[in-house]
């Protein structure tokens, strides 16, 4: 069964001339993408990528410079009313209203898209219930957690019923409690078929919500495809974390040192191990989607 294209960018460029002048800056280079219907698709890179402006291109809160943007099939700069309601946004920042209750906010909220307060009568406790939220209803804003919050801006954007969620670092800054909630949640809904975009730099979320990932860096997509076709193509299949010194007759595997050690990324697990001597130390583990966002993009620290 053929999927549809959400979004869809050719040629997508933003350009803009730093305040006080200077020479032109081209933050995002010319990438192609497609977002299909269903499916969580993950948009990586370090700060300075060029993912954040990419982003609000997407949303619709920045003009692009150049190529093709289409959501719906939609040119994104010219969407009715109506397509843009079937949009919603989880910001990387919770900017809740902190005069109103837990309740309040989604029901302001959902009053926004002209949803009838007797709609909003039975969404809202149904909101409320699917984000654990529902002993706070009455409660302020600022009487909630950092985890509280976040699941409160989570259940926010889904008040209109969206078909299309961006989902902007969903679970920066919350304990592993709350980031395996929110991982529920976000599978629940794609199995509910929306369509999920996110941005994170929790690598691990990215390769467990993810069906297809697009790495980009200075403002060019790097590489695209599955979690596991990206580790399969870039990383191998096992990581061997080698101290050093490193033995003289260790076999030159594809390696890449690391300052204390090297790593050494292979194939076949077992028969490297056996060509370890016994004296090495070192640690084994699966390759993952850390391993394939260093290997990209550096390990040089960004601002």
């Amino acid at each position: 069964m053929t999927q549809t294209n959400v979004i869809e960018a050719k040629n997508l460029v933003k350009t803009y001339t730093p305040r006080g002048g200077g020479p032109v800056v081209q933050a995002v280079k010319g990438i192609d993408f497609v977002v299909k219907q269903g499916t969580c698709t993950g948009l990586l890179g370090p700060n300075g990528a060029g993912k954040s402006t990419t982003m609000k291109m997407l949303m619709g809160l920045t003009q692009r410079s150049g190529g093709n943007l289409d959501i719906f099939g939609h040119d994104a700069a010219s969407l009715s009313r109506e397509e843009r309601t079937r949009i919603a946004l989880v910001p990387q920042d919770d900017n809740l209203d902190p005069d109103l209750t837990v309740a309040e906010n989604l029901t302001v909220y959902g009053m926004l898209f002209g949803i009838a307060r007797s709609l909003l009568k039975d969404r809202v406790p149904q909101i409320l219930n699917y984000m654990q939220l529902s002993e706070k209803a009455t409660a302020r804003v600022g009487q909630l957690s950092g985890g509280m919050k976040r699941r409160l801006t989570i259940g926010r954007a889904l008040v209109n019923d969206p078909d299309l969620l961006f989902l902007d670092e969903p679970t920066t800054g919350l304990d592993p409690q709350a980031r395996v909630m929110i991982w529920q949640r976000i599978l629940e809904l794609k199995k509910q078929g929306k369509t999920l975009l996110l941005t994170t730099h929790y690598m691990d979320e990215a390769q467990r919500l993810c069906d297809h990932i697009i790495m980009i860096d200075h403002g060019k997509v790097l590489d695209e495809g599955s979690p596991a076709e990206l580790i399969e193509r870039h990383v191998k299949k096992h990581v061997f974390d080698v101290s050093k010194p490193i033995p003289l007759d260790l076999p030159p595997e594809e390696s890449e040192d690391v300052g204390d050690s090297v790593l050494f990324y292979v194939d076949d697990g077992a028969a490297f191990r056996k060509r370890l001597p016994e004296d090495a130390t070192y640690l084994h583990r699966p390759a993952n989607m850390e391993d394939v966002f260093l290997r990209l993009t550096g390990r040089k620290l960004r601002d």
